[in-house]
């Protein structure tokens, strides 16, 4: 039975992603928590433009801020979705494989979002270690997460029988 593979799959990406969101929404809360005890001082002193944005992030580049607040949804999304996908996994009926897919393609499409912040900010350069180290997490767990996702559509399409198509 080759859902067995699938199933087995899904378990270690689904728990390799939990890892790699939970450290995610760890350093972009950081990061966030950072900007927000900073800006009150630093932002006394910069052009109209700079304070626009409620929380200027006085590391990094004007990428900066965008970045860390999308990766830190996508942080907290990807890990309910993991918690969830874990559950679902489980199950593996249809019900709960149509949920899971359905719930990991959305959040893998927000982490795409703030994997190109990501790309973004590594093209404008000047980013601090800490950055560099979400950057590239955030790059790792949106591959991460296209592979669950595949894995998980894999076997909604072997769990769903053929005659229920057409």
């Amino acid at each position: 039975m080759a859902s067995g593979g699938s199933r087995s799959v899904a378990y270690i990406l689904l728990i390799l992603n939990l890892i790699l969101y939970f450290i995610v929404i760890a350093i972009a809360a950081w990061a966030t928590n950072h900007g927000i005890e900073r800006t009150h001082e630093t932002v006394s002193v910069l052009s109209v433009p700079a304070r626009i944005f409620p929380i200027y992030f006085p590391l990094g580049n004007m990428a900066t801020g965008m970045f860390i607040i999308f990766s830190l949804i996508a942080g907290v999304v990807g890990f309910t979705t993991s918690v969830t996908g874990l559950h679902n996994v489980f199950e593996w009926n249809a019900p709960n494989l149509h949920a899971a897919a359905t719930s990991s393609l959305t959040t893998w499409a927000l982490t795409l979002l703030a994997m190109g912040f990501a790309c973004k900010e590594i093209e404008l350069g000047w980013t601090d270690s800490t950055l560099r180290t979400l950057e590239t997490i955030t790059i790792i767990v949106t591959a991460t997460q296209l592979l669950c996702t595949g894995v998980i559509h894999v076997g909604v399409s072997e769990v769903v029988p053929r005659s229920s198509y057409g």
